[in-house]
């Protein structure tokens, strides 16, 4: 496999971030509070999603996503976000009209069904068709300059991610010429090169934190590029011993009751938080063995919402900002890009 390079002055600067994680983990909200993260003064991201599930536009208290791009928010230092719902049968329509100039014709052959049908038949066709999208959304440019600095996609779980972003590699192989050929085999290359990372969400728990360590293992033998592991969902930080003592002192300095039932309740239940924040110290520690920068987003024990997402975005902004800024003038460029087209 041939990786394109594109250095900045502190490393390679992904364009496109592929976020992926077990069901139940927040990959969705993570990929969401990434894409404001990214969206820094001047520049423009898009936030997509493929699999139909409008996961996304709840979160910005927004109407369904639609296929067109669409603005979405304000990025956290006065950038934007722009999101789209990327459907497979629209685009075959685009590509039909991209490779075979079919134009309306395409519509007509949706109408009869052929599109359904085509995706039925080779469900691969599918999972091509979304990351070429995603393709062609990293590398337009519009006025000369790119269209967008970064593309986030809210990806498939982590049991399905290697087979969706490897697909292009396996049909390059089977179409060795003509316009699949090419294309699948410019999809490959970018997605097989340092412009994509693809992050991995989990919460400190054992299942979910063995599914990312697994998902982190194939996309390794697959030679796709591994980003951030970001940890979700994270209640309190460092264990402190408390006493018996020190809690009936504390009781009766506030002046409430501090007897014996009351101090034993109460530890009791501080130490199974304290053994909760325990068993999340365990799960970093497995994580970081990988080797690759762990993100801890903390748990809202009230939900999600509006403010709450930018919360969380500020948080990944102190941590990814080496995936944010660029040497290049905005909307420029990278060699990358233009080789992977």
């Amino acid at each position: 496999m041939i990786r394109l390079r594109w250095m900045s002055a502190t490393g390679p600067v992904p364009r496109l971030h592929v976020v992926t994680g077990k069901g139940g983990t927040g990959k969705t909200t993570a990929a969401a509070a990434l894409a404001l993260a990214l969206a820094g003064t001047g520049r423009r991201v898009l936030l997509a999603e493929i699999e139909g599930r409008q996961g996304i536009a709840p979160l910005f208290d927004a109407a369904p996503l639609p296929y067109a791009e669409r603005h979405l928010a304000a990025g956290l230092d006065g950038g934007e976000v722009f999101g789209q719902a990327v459907d497979a049968d629209e685009a075959l329509l685009d590509y039909l009209t991209m490779f075979y100039r079919l134009g309306s014709a395409g519509r007509v052959l949706r109408r009869f069904g052929a599109i359904d049908f085509a995706t039925t038949i080779a469900p691969g066709l599918r999972d091509i068709l979304l990351t070429g999208k995603l393709k062609e959304a990293v590398s337009r440019t519009e006025s000369g300059r790119m269209a967008y600095d970064a593309v986030v996609l809210d990806g498939p779980p982590t049991g399905r991610i290697v087979k969706f972003l490897n697909v292009t590699v396996e049909s390059g192989r089977l179409a060795k010429t003509g316009p699949i050929g090419r294309h699948s085999r410019s999809v490959a290359r970018l997605l097989h090169s340092s412009l994509t990372a693809v992050h991995l969400v989990t919460t400190p728990a054992a299942m979910p934190v063995q599914e990312t360590i697994d998902a982190h293992d194939e996309l390794e033998a697959a030679d796709l590029p591994v980003g951030h592991v970001i940890l979700n969902k994270v209640v309190g930080s460092g264990t402190v011993d408390v006493t018996a003592e020190q809690l009936r002192d504390g009781l009766a300095r506030s002046g409430l009751p501090a007897d014996e039932d009351a101090v034993a309740a109460l530890l009791a239940e501080y130490r199974t938080g304290q053994d909760e924040i325990a068993a999340i110290d365990a799960h970093r520690d497995r994580l970081e063995r990988l080797g690759r920068p762990v993100d801890e987003l903390a748990l809202l024990p009230e939900g999600v919402d509006l403010s709450g997402l930018y919360d969380l975005a500020r948080t990944l902004r102190r941590s990814t900002g080496g995936l944010r800024r660029s040497p290049l003038r905005p909307g420029a460029a990278p060699e990358g890009v233009r080789d992977a087209q």
